[in-house]
């Protein structure tokens, strides 16, 4: 039993070291709000709109999603320039809209998680207004980091900083400098219109006054705020959190050891309060986010590295941006010269650390990078491949809306709200065939982004017809994902083939006395792979020729080129 806010016991289900149970079974689905449906007709995706699609997101198989910011925003860097925590920005809908979609998503069971930039807030946003009027008695007065010296070094930095084309969009530096009565500079978490929270530092430094220890009374107050943040929309039924920029809260911190204290202690509170609700950060270092309390953390584009190694081909944006990763080719490539070293050593690292406090998830992509559907891995077979990948990998998969029907990352699209190069991959979800794709009844040159349906057939109305499609595979793993212990985000995992023969990739899922064996060969040719005596191996879903020979010391696993097979083992 626990004891609620109110005095009154309640039963809850099961809450474990990893967090509650039905994170045991999650599928999660994310979505850009701008990108997904309009139901007003002005070209931008809204709240309504996504409670109008609940009934295709449940039919995925999906049970809880992720919106990116919803908060009212300057709308400088995508809804991550927050004005006002407590209000739903009026191009989505109300606060009466989110608690609409709440409640319908709950009565399909989907839970619903929403985005907490923690680190910053817009300059915008009347917190900085009023920490900036120089009140030193004021309730914001120390919420941010303010300074009327910094380094000739730092000031260089600004200087450099405004010499590119757009310093706004730079991420040059440490400061900002301003014409205001509290300080002459004051510390930005990454653009300029976002002033970093004042969460102190690890280290202050004792010539710089302004570095507060974390102890004091204005990091103290924030980290108060960001709970009253959080209450305000656990209250009224939000699930949890994904936290933007999770590690760079406490400055000067090697190690991240304050930053880490400081989400222990978010934790403990939200397990005393709300113990059902889920924290997720983006940190991409889950041996490091996960002790420090967070129930998921991501295997992504920055941080560890791995996942770039997997997707990231040389001629795309985020090739050549993970350029120093130490790959070559990706290994989901047809052309089949990939490596798995890289993804592995550090996927099993992680995974060793974690697998009993916390779940890693391995998204589809994001709004931050590249969808898989790009340069020459653009065919159903090869995205049904990459597919299999996300959805047989222990921890929680995040599907990314659209990747279920194989939207494009559309290349070389102009930037809007901060985007940059990250535009081609925050474009309309694709409904139905036509200019517009179903997804608004504007005209299309009022759209948030182009769509790109390839003839239509890049549309949820045409796959759903296709019995074969992308979109009823993606159902289907689901489906056997949910129904299968062994597959499932707490079942065990480990890899069989060689890891210096990559091609194919052969792990192994199991949970008691159930067992299964993923092969996946993104590769043009046919391969296959010898392995330790598993059982007898039956297909239970997969895509191309595949075959399994059990032998008394050994399994011969055969498959075509761009193929792939989980195998239920007997």
């Amino acid at each position: 039993m626990l004891l609620t806010l109110s005095g009154k016991a309640s039963a809850q289900p099961e809450v474990s070291a990893k967090g509650p149970a039905w994170l045991s079974n999650a599928v999660f689905y994310q979505i850009y709000p701008s990108s997904y449906m309009d139901t007003d007709g002005n070209g931008i995706g809204d709240l309504p709109g996504i409670m109008k699609k609940l009934d295709y997101i449940q039919s995925l198989g999906i049970t809880a999603i992720w919106l990116n910011p919803v908060f009212e925003s300057g709308w400088f860097d995508g809804g991550y320039d927050v004005i006002d925590f407590y209000k739903i920005d009026p191009r989505f809908g109300t606060n009466t809209d989110m608690v609409n979609l709440i409640k319908a998503a709950h009565q399909r069971g989907i839970k619903v998680c929403l985005d907490l930039v923690a680190g910053h807030t817009s300059n915008q946003c009347d917190w900085f207004k009023e920490s900036a009027n120089g009140d030193m008695n004021g309730r914001y007065a120390d919420y941010y980091i303010w300074t009327d010296t910094i380094s000739e070094k730092d000031k260089e930095e600004i200087a450099l900083r405004h010499k590119d084309p757009n310093p706004q969009s730079s991420t040059r530096g440490r400061y900002v400098e301003i014409d205001a009565p509290r300080g002459k500079y004051y510390e930005k978490n990454f653009f300029e219109c976002q002033p970093a929270l004042n969460y102190g530092f690890a280290h202050p430094d004792p010539h710089h006054s302004w570095e507060e220890p974390v102890t004091a009374p204005g990091p103290q107050a924030v980290r108060r705020e960001i709970r009253n943040i959080m209450s305000f929309w656990f209250d009224k039924g939000i699930d949890g959190f994904r936290v933007d920029m999770a590690s760079s809260l406490v400055k000067n911190d090697p190690g991240k050891k304050e930053t880490s204290k400081l989400w222990n202690e978010m934790r403990a509170w939200k397990d005393k309060y709300y113990p059902q609700c889920v924290l997720i950060s983006e940190w991409s270092n889950p041996a490091e986010a996960i002790p420090a309390g967070f129930n998921i953390d991501f295997m992504i584009h920055f941080g560890i590295k791995g996942y770039a190694s997997l997707f990231f081909a040389p001629n795309t944006p985020w090739g050549k941006s993970n350029a120093n990763d130490g790959y070559g080719e990706c290994y989901f490539d047809k052309a089949g010269k990939g490596t798995l070293k890289q993804f592995i050593d550090n996927f099993s690292d992680a995974y060793g650390k974690t697998k009993d406090l916390g779940y890693i998830a391995i998204p589809s992509a994001n709004h931050d990078y590249q969808r898989p559907n790009i340069g020459t891995r653009n065919t159903m077979d090869q995205l049904k491949v990459t597919m299999m990948f996300f959805l047989t990998m222990p921890g929680v998969p995040f599907i990314y809306y659209g990747d279920e029907i194989g939207m494009k990352y559309q290349m070389n699209l102009p930037s809007k709200e901060g985007s940059n190069n990250r535009a081609g991959t925050r474009t309309p979800m694709q409904w139905v065939p036509g200019q517009t794709a179903g997804f608004s009844t504007c005209a299309p040159s009022q759209l948030y982004f182009p769509v790109a349906t390839d003839n239509g057939r890049l549309t949820v109305s045409a796959q759903e017809k296709d019995k074969s499609s992308l979109l009823n595979y993606t159902r289907a793993l689901i489906r056997l994902r949910h129904a299968a212990p062994a597959l499932n985000n707490d079942g065990g995992w480990e890899l069989i083939s060689n890891v210096n023969q990559p091609y194919p990739m052969v792990y192994k899922r199991f949970s008691g006395g159930e067992t299964y064996l993923i092969a996946l060969n993104p590769s043009g040719r046919k391969v296959s792979v010898n392995i330790p005596h598993q059982g007898k191996g039956i297909v239970k879903l997969g895509t191309g020729k595949v075959s399994y020979k059990s032998g008394k010391a050994f399994d011969k696993i055969q498959l075509n080129g761009i193929s792939s097979a989980i195998f239920s083992i007997k």
